[in-house]
């Protein structure tokens, strides 16, 4: 009884992965600099490993808090605001590569000559072809994760629960193997050339840190199916799962804004 919790909070232990996860980041990022600058990419791989693990064993010990009873209904709500609050910082970096396209579209400054406008050439991308089936495969794994949430909030139905992220997650793989032959085509049969310019830089890195979200958005799914399959989740305790959801459906907004401004228009058929 001494130890018994008398409020609705939770008191953390003493925790190396902070100061672990801050080091492998500053090595990650020193490592890419030096990429970059041509030289070794090893430095690089480094800190990407040390976070990768940091991420799995910190993350660990939060599902094992939850197991003892430590997510009373306050630390859930805390767990919940604080997921939200890094969806919103991914909100800021996506409008940033947004703005980013939307000003070189419009007025690139390749050339710069006073105040006379130059109109762009645009490398124009049929946004019916690829890029409409991605955006169907991608909102219907948004639907199966959807079929799987409401399975677990109303009634636990496991199997329900279990298909649903199967669903998920097979559609999340299939549309990356979907923007991977996209990524191909335009490299090898339509020219196009990263850093070529900066609507092809642009066009890349705003559809290529989708793409990477996508993959960690599928692996977030395939944790949560894994623990699913073992009873993890219940009724009333599924942050994890919630958190999962969340991710999820802000990649299908962040692609539906993608397909509207990048393909749709952004690259007006010349």
């Amino acid at each position: 009884m001494a130890h018994a919790k008398n409020h609705d909070y939770h008191i953390l232990n003493p925790s190396i992965w902070p100061f672990v996860g801050s080091v492998a980041a500053f090595v990650m990022l020193l490592g890419a600099v030096l990429w970059m600058h041509d030289m070794t990419a090893w430095l690089f791989w480094i800190g990407f490993v040390g976070v990768l693990y940091t991420m799995y064993a910190w993350w660990a010990e939060v599902v094992v808090e939850s197991n003892v009873g430590d997510h009373t209904p306050v630390v859930r709500i805390g767990l919940r605001y604080g997921f939200i609050l890094f969806i919103t910082s991914e909100v800021m970096f996506f409008s940033a590569w947004f703005w980013s396209f939307i000003k070189h579209t419009m007025y690139p400054m390749a050339t710069y000559t006073g105040t006379e406008y130059e109109a762009p050439y645009i490398h124009a991308v049929n946004a019916f072809h690829l890029p409409l089936i991605n955006t169907l495969v991608l909102l219907l794994s948004g639907c199966a994760v959807t079929w799987a949430h409401h399975a677990l909030v109303h009634g636990n139905v496991r199997k329900d629960l279990v298909q649903g992220l199967t669903i998920g997650i097979i559609l999340g793989a299939f549309f990356t193997l979907l923007q991977g032959y996209e990524y191909y085509e335009l490299l090898a049969h339509e020219g196009w050339e990263f850093g070529g310019d900066q609507y092809y830089s642009n066009f890349f890195m705003a559809t290529g840190f989708h793409g990477m979200h996508v993959v960690i958005g599928t692996i977030f799914l395939l944790v949560c199916l894994l623990r699913a399959t073992k009873g993890a989740f219940t009724e009333e305790k599924h942050v994890g799962f919630e958190a999962a959801a969340w991710y999820w459906h802000f990649v299908d907004v962040v692609w539906l804004f993608l397909f509207f401004v990048v393909y749709l228009w952004g690259a007006p058929v010349h």
